[in-house]
This record gives structure tokens, sequence and C-alpha cells, in this order.
């Protein structure tokens, strides 16, 4: 099993940023690719980004390309979303998930409770 825990949500303006953690405990963190989903209110959960268990490959959803970063720190056992140039269509609770690279994204086997983000206009 693997416990996933996220952090950092919050309500911004739109062009501000935020920056989210997701802290795993159990199993070898290194062991597993890491990604982010999210869910909009009335939507269906949605892929964001992918990173592979080393840090090496990363993968980002066409909506978020070159406005979130995604990297992992195997030491602290830590997951980050750097999110810059916030829009009011990126709300949503924001999901950490561990589980296998399937390239352009990943299966989840795991995930954490989720954080809310809030962009105003």
């Amino acid at each position: 099993q693997v416990q996933l825990v996220e952090s950092g949500g919050g309500l911004v303006q739109a062009g501000e940023s935020l920056r989210l953690s997701c802290v795993a405990s159990g199993r070898p963190f290194n062991g597993y690719a890491m990604g982010w989903f999210r869910q909009a209110p009335g939507k269906e959960r949605e892929f964001v980004a992918v990173i592979n268990s080393n840090g090496g490959l990363t993968k980002h959803a066409d909506s978020v390309k070159d406005r979130f970063t995604i990297s992992r720190d195997n030491g602290k056992n830590t997951l980050y979303l750097q999110m810059d140039n916030l829009k009011p269509e990126d709300t949503a609770v924001y999901y950490c998930a561990a589980g296998i690279l399937e390239i352009p994204t990943m299966r989840p086997d795991y995930w954490g409770q989720g954080t809310q983000v809030t962009v105003s206009s």
C-alpha cells in the first residue's frame, strides 16, 4: 500500500501561482510513476501531468503545458506540481496518484484525498 497526502491548494487570483505537494509513505516512493489529476465540479477526473520513477521523463496535458511543471524529490518522498499563470478554468480538486507509467499518461493504483484549487477571475 501507498499512502498519499496532498497539500498546497487554496484560493488565488487569475495569473497567480501555487505549488502543490504530495508526500508518500508505505512502499518505496521511487518504485512508482507519479502523477497529478484534477476534477472540476460536474466533470470527470482528468489527467494533468505524470513523471516517471527517476524523474527523467515528464508529460503534461496540453491544457497546462508551459504553465504547470511536475517534479519529484525521491529523497523526500515528495511529488510537486508548480502551477503558474493560473486561470479560472484550472479550478478543481487536484489529486496525487501513484502507479504505472503508460505514455502519455499513467495507470493510477493509489490516490490521495485531494486538495482544492480555486482561481478567481
